[in-house]
């Protein structure tokens, strides 16, 4: 059943040994930041708040990547 629904996907990873955070978005753009747990927490929070969720999560090692939707419009 088609609702219609439009969904925008970005990308999120964490390095934890490296403290670098790498975050892609819809319009192409790659942001590359510092940061630990904290960090990471509030980039989460952050993005929740502008409508984004998280749909997946994969992780191994010392690396965590994550994929966020929302819906377009």
């Amino acid at each position: 059943m088609d609702t219609g629904d439009t969904w925008e996907y970005c990308t999120m990873e964490w390095v934890w040994q490296y403290a670098t955070i790498r975050l892609n978005t819809t319009d192409g753009t790659e942001k590359k930041f510092g940061g630990a747990y904290p960090e990471i927490v509030s980039t989460l929070n952050a993005l929740g708040q502008d409508g984004w969720e998280v749909v997946g999560s994969v992780a191994a090692g010392n690396w965590i990547f994550w994929t966020l939707k929302r819906r377009a419009g």
